[in-house]
């Protein structure tokens, strides 16, 4: 009987080991975000003045800085961040 519980607590703390894990995989950490500033992107849905871009392989949220419409395939810089929105200009 001591086996089966023994078993049973291993087999939930794996459990809840990977799932931490695949969580924490899928979080964007703030150094990264940080980093993106003075970066270059590539519009990708137009921002109107919200859109998406794609930087360094991914698509984020993003804003103008000013408010204005910027097309897509336009190269854009990255200039600040609120949250997981990222500022960008021309």
């Amino acid at each position: 009987m001591r086996w089966v519980l023994f078993i049973f607590i291993v087999g939930a703390c794996l459990a809840l080991l990977l799932i931490v894990a695949a969580m924490s995989r899928n979080k964007k950490s703030a150094t990264s975000e940080i980093q993106l500033v003075g970066s270059r992107a590539r519009v990708d849905a137009e921002l109107a003045p919200e859109g998406t871009v794609l930087i360094q392989g991914e698509l984020w949220r993003a804003r103008s800085a000013d408010g204005s419409s910027i097309a897509s395939h336009t190269i854009v810089e990255v200039v600040g961040l609120s949250g997981y929105l990222l500022l960008v200009e021309r």
